[in-house]
């Protein structure tokens, strides 16, 4: 159990110093171009899933953190399972990344909101006096990792979208959405290895060679 509480706490504690650092330095809508225009820090904030889409409203962003909460909660259970068990170590580590990057975003979710001042306009303030910009499971979730490595737009035959503008990779992520994409990726890429295996639902019972002679000479 300790290799993977190890992993979840590396990622949970570099998720957060730069989630922090970001949030503290910078003001919503502020980005340093790190390589010309395709890798960009653009620190942005979003009220719904990984990778900056949204679940709508008030209700629905509580309805989130909340199924986000339980979420997190059954892989947890679920990752202390699989060490309790002979399960691959390498799928282990896989759910560990799942676990680390889901219980980063809920971090923000449940605590920024309390925690910091509001980003637009100016950089936001840890532990301000007259209180966070949000309650409590309603805070947002801070990405800030930009690539926009092509751009362009599709050919006039392309069916809907085309003569329309398109952008690879667009979505703002952070490190914990980086995690979980790591995690799940390496499961459907190693799914042969994890899931391959024949589960032998009913053996027969195993006959010693001696008695199944005895038995076909009593039969003769």
């Amino acid at each position: 159990m300790r290799k993977p509480l190890l992993i979840v706490f590396i990622i949970l504690l570099i998720d957060q110093l730069i989630k922090i650092y970001i949030k503290t330095h910078f003001f919503l809508g502020e980005e340093v171009h790190l390589s010309g225009d395709w890798a960009i820090i653009h620190f942005t904030e979003n009220n719904g899933m990984a990778y900056g889409m949204e679940f709508g409203g008030g209700f629905g962003k509580l309805f989130l953190s909340v199924f986000r909460i339980v979420a997190v909660g059954g892989i947890g259970y679920y990752l202390w399972t699989l060490t309790k068990s002979a399960e691959d170590k390498l799928y282990i580590i896989c759910i560990a990344l799942i676990f680390a990057g889901a219980l980063g975003n809920i971090v923000d979710s449940a605590f920024y909101g309390v925690l910091f001042s509001d980003s637009n306009y100016e950089v936001a303030r840890f532990l301000p006096e007259e209180g966070g910009y949000s309650t409590f499971l309603h805070g947002k979730v801070v990405d800030m990792f930009y690539f926009p490595i092509i751009r362009g737009h599709f050919p006039s035959w392309f069916p809907i979208w085309g003569t329309e503008e398109f952008e690879f990779f667009r979505p703002v992520f952070n490190f914990a959405d980086f995690s979980i994409s790591v995690g799940v990726g390496m499961i459907i890429l190693f799914q042969k290895r994890f899931f391959g295996k024949k589960k032998v639902t009913e053996e027969s019972p195993v006959i010693p060679a001696a008695t199944s002679q005895a038995t076909e000479e009593a039969v003769e």
